[in-house]
């Protein structure tokens, strides 16, 4: 069990670890046999380095990506957090949509997503990845 506040800190600290581009921060936080499910991909991430690879394929498509909460819950008696985020970025490199890999379009996104994580002994064990990629692929005129 995680209390409150150590669970709001472990929650800040993977959000700013994605938004400043600390990808080994990111990772660190994350413990072994984890996993991470992201409805934009087919399997789950089971590996560190497959999480590496997760969040390097975010920014590698939206190099300035910027992230931030605009709300979260937060349950310490299950070690678990919901939020909601909203992230913006310029697509000027490829971005991998499942199997398809869109060429950069030059435009800037604003996103928004959820996301379900959960805690054990001071690191997560479970993320579950929820992003408005309608929402992100009608920005890029990709889709109406």
């Amino acid at each position: 069990m995680i209390d409150r506040e150590a669970l709001k800190r472990l929650d800040d600290a993977r959000l700013a670890a994605w938004d400043t581009h600390r990808l080994d921060a990111f990772v660190d936080l994350l413990a072994d046999g984890f996993v991470l499910r992201d409805t934009a991909i087919g399997a789950p991430v089971t590996t560190k380095e497959g999480a590496r690879e997760y969040v390097q394929a975010w920014l590698t498509a939206l190099p300035d990506m910027r992230i931030r909460r605009t709300s979260r819950l937060v349950d310490d008696d299950d070690g678990a957090v919901a939020a909601e985020v909203e992230f913006t970025g310029t697509h000027t490199g490829p971005m991998a949509v499942g199997s398809t890999q869109v060429p950069p379009t030059g435009k800037t996104v604003v996103g928004r997503g959820a996301y379900f994580a959960r805690v054990k002994d001071g690191r997560f064990v479970e993320l579950s990845v929820h992003p408005d990629l309608a929402g992100i692929m009608a920005q890029l005129g990709l889709m109406p």
